[in-house]
Formats: C-alpha cells, structure tokens, sequence
C-alpha cells in the first residue's frame, strides 16, 4: 500500500519537477477521497537549505533516516553533474534493497543510475538527454521515445511534465483508477496522456552536409514531388553507388529515410499551422494520400496526425 512518499532533494533541485512531486502526493485531498499520504521531504543536512537556479532556496525538513520505512522514494530532476552525494546514493540503494518503490523524473534518473540501481533495466530519459544518459550508463536500457517506464519498484519519467504522468501512473496503479483520476481532476491535466515523447522532439531540417546542401535544399523546395535514387544521383553528378555512400555518410541515413523524416516534419508544420485536412497535407507532403501519412506519422511521432494536430495546433486558418 502507497502510504509513505518521501522525496529527496540535493542542490540544484529543478522547483518544477520538485513541485509535480508535491502536487500528486504532498496535498492532501483526503476531502475529495483520496487516501493520506505521509509526505516528507528529505536531504543529507535537514533544515539547510539547498538552492535551486531560479533564485529560491528549499530547507529539507528529514534528514535521510525518513527513507527507512517510506513506500515511495522519489528523486526530482536536479543540476547534471559528474558525481553526486555518496550518502544520498547509499540511501536510495539501501531503500531499493529492502523493496521501497523508487520514483524519478526527469535527469533525477541520473541518481539512479549512479547508485548503480537501473543497471540491466529498462529506464527513460528526456529525449534531450537520452543519447548522453545511455553513454554513462552503458548497462541501462534506455528508450528515448516513452513519457514513463514501469520497471517494477522502479519508474523513471522523461522531461518535466512527464514526471505527472509517471506519478499519475503509480497512483493508479497503487490506488486505482479512480483516485488517479481525482488528483489529475484537481491538477486538471489527463489522467492519461497517449504517445510517447517522440510527439514533442523537433526533427531537425537538414544537417549542414557539405557537397549535398544544394541537392538536400531542392529535395526540400520539391518535397511533394518523388525522388528516385538514379534521378538524385544524376543531379549530383555522381553514380548511384558513390552517391549513396556520400548520402549516408553526410546525412546519417538513407536518401528515402531522410526524405520521409523531412515529409513528416512538414506535415507536423502543417498540423500546427493550418485548417488544411488530413488528406491535403498528404499530397502536399508527398505522401500520396493521408494512409500512408498516418502510417510514416505514427511511426516516427508516436501519435496519429489527428491527435498530434489536437496537442499542437495553433489558431491558424491559412497554409
């Protein structure tokens, strides 16, 4: 039974993913119906206060001996830093040990991973870091696309608002639906988003290649047109072997992956900036028609265009 959260804080603490930690288990809401949380909040020097990079200080009222008998443990995103407090590491590894659920969001995943806790587990990390976080931590599984991984006792949650989704999570799953949908109601955010956070990584137009800039440019400025490999290898004065070696080795991929990268990333413009209908930004992205739009959209974004058009769209009413 989730009963006792305590949250452990260091310098440097992020006051955002600090505070999503709050809002889902530090208020009570018991008058709503949700069950009491015993809430506290925790670091190696109780009541000195620790800073944060927004000019606020927090005073940790526990010291770490409030780790000893908690259900939950949470770990808010803090400054990434080489090394972090060796007392902290030992408290988040002896509660891991005698079966505590540990929670982070965001970069405190990085805690865990030095106390060595997500070795040969599956974990996430906010996309923006993902690539670095899976370098240090060779032995963690780390997948970039989730908002959230339940590894068990263990959850770990990408960027920022994700931490509400991850907490929301093991609420319900803990308590139950409907006192996850209490709190997200009080929050007023969903009880349960859909997709990944592939929906909110921004794909890059192309990388500066060097001898292909001018060919990636006009694949751009033609993007709704097809592209066959023999006609692009033509315009670069090159064999289609020598100009597929050139390709990857400039761009990182494929001539038909990169151009699909670059249909999707318009098509995701188009969502958020016109009324057009599903089926006119297929033609104008080249996809043909708006299944196979659906099909590259979802594989790459995590989410259909419609959805992805709910979340983002601005109040636009012209191409």
């Amino acid at each position: 039974m989730l009963r006792t959260v305590s949250v452990v804080l260091i310098d440097d603490v992020a006051p955002f993913e600090f505070g999503v930690v709050c809002e889902v288990f530090g208020i009570d809401r018991t008058a709503d119906g949700v069950p009491p949380f015993d809430f506290r909040v925790c670091g190696e020097h109780p009541g000195e206060p620790l800073r944060t990079d927004v000019g606020v200080r927090f005073t940790p009222e526990h010291g770490l001996d409030a780790l000893e008998d908690a259900d939950l443990v949470a770990v808010p995103a803090a400054k990434i830093r080489d090394e972090y407090p060796v007392k902290v590491l030992d408290a988040l590894r002896a509660a891991a040990d005698r079966g505590a659920t540990l929670l982070s969001v965001c970069s405190g995943a990085y805690l865990l991973g030095a106390a060595g806790l997500l070795d040969g587990r599956d974990a996430t990390m906010h996309w923006h870091h993902a690539a670095e976080f899976a370098a240090r931590f060779p032995l963690v599984r780390v997948d970039p696309d989730v908002l959230f991984v339940d590894d068990g006792n263990i959850i770990t949650s990408a960027g920022t608002a994700a931490g509400i989704d991850a907490c929301l999570h093991l609420v319900r799953r803990e308590l139950g639906a409907v006192v996850a949908t209490i709190i997200a109601r009080r929050m007023v955010v969903p009880p349960q988003r859909e997709g990944g956070q592939r929906q909110f990584i921004e794909m890059p137009i192309p990388p500066d290649a060097e001898s292909l800039q001018p060919l990636l440019t006009w694949m751009l400025d033609t993007i709704a047109v097809e592209h066959p490999v023999a006609e692009l290898a033509r315009r670069a004065a090159l064999s289609e072997r020598t100009f597929a070696r050139r390709f990857l080795a400039e761009t990182g991929t494929t001539p038909h992956r990169w151009l699909s990268a670059q249909r999707v990333l318009h098509a995701r413009r188009l969502l958020e900036q016109t009324q057009l209908s599903i089926d006119e930004i297929a033609q104008r992205c080249g996809f043909g028609g708006a299944a196979l739009l659906r099909h590259h959209f979802h594989r790459s974004a995590g989410v259909t265009p419609t959805d992805y058009r709910r979340t983002f769209a601005c109040d636009s009413t012209d191409a």
